[in-house]
């Protein structure tokens, strides 16, 4: 993942490479428009520029270091949610290119939110969409999805993969538990400084009946699901709710009021 800052004043932001080229020398990045920071940048013009973009940082995943022979032996599923699609795609296409074909279900609150489908029904074996309200696909949750195929359509699974909010991700893992499914899970959506001296990225793993703390930032962000306390992730993860939503309004009256971004 990279470290971005939109201004010299902004917030950092940590983000997923979702793709990249080499020849030209440019990574792509997904950035939704949340809070003061992130409206920012998606206001940039092309031509602008961020104050600052760090990185690489973080751990790759573990793919890269295993034999392609025996990934393509497994039977893997990704699961998404919402901006999740963006890292998901990256680890699905070196995938594909290794040889490996893998399912991936991308889940949004409605078709609207769904992003990056048409590159990923490219690189996926299968890809399964799923939204809240209906509008497009499955009508009903990433995990209900996931047991549909299970349960209904025959799909069995060596290793899931899912990135995507914290409460998703914790529900799925809960899902995949019964099953009995190796599942990894990516806690970007806890970093703030990227480098692991801010300690807000903190998480504990209940390892091998220990309790072991890490940093999403300098140890992840993927992690063995199943060991993650999510409660705990999720509590952390709302410790800024407040300063984000005061962030975001006092950004508001100022466009409002004809102010310059």
């Amino acid at each position: 993942f990279v470290i971005v800052r939109g201004t010299d004043d902004g917030e950092r932001i940590p983000l997923t490479i979702a793709d990249y080229d080499r020849e030209k020398g440019t990574v792509c990045i997904v950035i939704q428009a949340v809070g003061a920071s992130t409206r920012k940048m998606v206001a940039l013009e092309e031509g602008g520029a961020l104050a600052d973009f760090a990185g690489p940082l973080g751990q790759p995943s573990e793919f890269i270091h295993e034999d392609p022979e025996a990934l393509r032996a497994r039977r893997f599923l990704f699961i998404a949610g919402g901006v999740g699609a963006a890292p998901v795609y990256p680890q699905v296409k070196w995938l594909h290119e290794h040889g490996v074909q893998v399912d991936v279900i991308v889940g949004a609150r409605s078709r609207e939110m769904l992003i990056i489908t048409e590159e990923l029904r490219k690189v996926a074996g299968n890809l399964y969409i799923s939204t809240d309200d209906g509008s497009e696909g499955f009508h009903g949750n990433v995990t209900a999805l996931m047991k549909e195929l299970i349960d209904n359509r025959g799909k069995r699974y060596d290793e899931v993969v899912t990135i995507g909010p914290m409460i998703m991700m914790k529900f799925v893992s809960l899902a995949t538990r019964e099953y009995g499914i190796r599942t990894i899970a990516s806690l970007n959506t806890l970093m703030i400084d990227g480098t692991g001296m801010c300690g807000g990225c903190r998480l504990t793993l209940n390892h091998d009946g220990r309790r072991v703390t890490k940093f999403a930032c300098i140890d992840g962000p993927e992690f063995n699901a199943y060991e993650i306390d999510f409660d705990e992730a999720i509590s952390r993860g709302n410790a800024y709710k407040a300063f984000e939503r005061k962030a975001h309004e006092e950004f508001c009256n100022l466009l409002a009021q004809g102010g310059k971004q």
